[in-house]
């Protein structure tokens, strides 16, 4: 069980650190929270003891022989403030230990992730981006804003992300903590990045189609992180009904066709690009503009599919930058993992990308899943099997995407 202190600062997101707590102890973690007393003119302390199961408070005076400002530091696994105000990382930046959530984060050594929630004019100051900029320095993971509805009529930049995407980012770094550093250090930072997710459809008729099982979950996972690392995410989607990762730029597609359209669009001026999407490989030669229905007497239906565009090898075809990296995914049913390598290195032959992951896929496996295994492989290399979380797996592709890139 991991412990996790649960930063809560002065601003009328705190009613949403209650979801994120209720999701952190839902997965099995130990939260203590620690709120700022401007946070309980928000959310009472009451409610933060019943949902965390521990006493709640704001100062370092209360239970002193317990050492409450060292022990919870120490002792944590990972620190999330969510929300953190202007003012919370300004204290935070400069060091200051005035309550019990500051001395907290002074007395850490375990991962600290920031989740700052403000109206846009304060998140966009230079005295609060540079303050973000002292403790990215630090380590610190400081998670960008999401763009919304502000406070009253307000909207724009400053929105806190949903608990369920807080709730990604603290457990792939439990998962895998040296990714605290990584999202830390923005190595993506002043780069466009392109991922494509989900299963593309071929319609037969109004009502039915020729598709697949892909989710877009792993799509949604490595747009996430590029997020989280720095990156100009643009996410091309296609039939995902999942909320778009914040700040990435979602582009929402049907067929194969209107999948290879959008990312010729998306690719020409991008430095790294991703089809993690699932194209159906055959769409039919004709399709009815209304419902194909049963004919009596009639036991089969009789159809003609052609094969579709293939989107990647198309990329690479298309290519002109001999900076940008192109990666491609494979899912393959092989009966042993030598068979797996052999299916993928024939594919990455026949694609001409720099980087192919592959997945071993069947039942209960990869598809709809938020675990996966991966191989990751190139002309010269071959990595893995590498299992883990999609959001911790979208980080290693990211890792060796930005090693190719860093040889070109």
């Amino acid at each position: 069980m991991s412990r996790i202190v649960l930063g809560v600062a002065g601003g009328i997101a705190a009613y949403k650190a209650c979801e994120l707590l209720r999701r952190l102890r839902a997965d099995g973690h130990d939260v203590t929270v620690v709120p700022t007393e401007s946070a309980l003119e928000f959310v009472g302390a009451a409610t933060w003891a019943a949902l965390s199961g521990h006493p709640v408070s704001t100062s370092v005076w209360d239970q002193v022989h317990e050492v409450p400002h060292v022990r919870l530091g120490q002792e944590a696994d990972v620190v999330v403030v969510a929300p953190a105000t202007a003012d919370l990382l300004a204290r935070a930046a400069s060091g200051r230990a005035d309550d019990l959530l500051t001395n907290v984060l002074l007395t850490a050594r375990c991962p600290t992730i920031l989740a700052p929630a403000m109206h846009t004019e304060m998140w966009q100051h230079p005295a609060t981006q540079s303050n973000v900029a002292t403790l990215r320095s630090r380590g610190a993971v400081v998670v960008d804003p999401d763009s919304g509805r502000l406070t009253g009529a307000d909207s724009g930049p400053g929105r806190l992300p949903e608990p369920a995407e807080l709730a990604f980012v603290a457990t792939t770094i439990l998962g895998e903590p040296r990714l605290a550093a990584t999202m830390a250090a923005r190595d993506l930072a002043g780069l466009r990045v392109v991922v494509s997710g989900g299963g593309t459809r071929e319609h037969l008729d109004p009502v039915r189609f020729v598709g697949n099982s892909s989710s877009g979950l792993m799509g949604w996972a490595l747009a996430r992180a590029a997020g989280l690392r720095g990156a100009d995410v643009t996410l091309v989607a296609a039939n995902v009904a999942l909320a778009p990762p914040p700040g990435a730029q979602v582009e929402s597609v049907t067929s194969t066709s209107d999948l290879e359209q959008a990312m010729n669009r998306a690719a020409k001026d991008a430095d790294l690009v991703v089809m993690a999407a699932a194209p159906a490989d055959f769409t039919p030669a004709e399709s009815s503009a209304t419902k194909i229905k049963k004919t009596s007497g009639a036991d089969t239906l009789d159809l003609r599919l052609v094969q579709t565009a293939d989107v990647l090898a198309g990329l690479v075809a298309a290519r002109t930058d001999p900076g940008q990296v192109l990666v491609g995914f494979a899912a393959e049913t092989p009966s042993e993992q030598a068979d797996l390598v052999t299916l993928g290195r024939a594919k990455l032959a026949r694609k001409g990308c720099d980087l192919l992951v592959l997945n071993a896929v069947g039942p209960g496996l990869v598809f709809g899943q938020p675990t996966s295994e991966i191989t990751l492989i190139t002309p010269d290399s071959e990595v893995g099997p590498i299992a883990g979380t999609k959001d911790t797996l979208a980080h290693h592709i990211w890792d060796a995407a930005l090693a190719l890139r860093s040889h070109r």
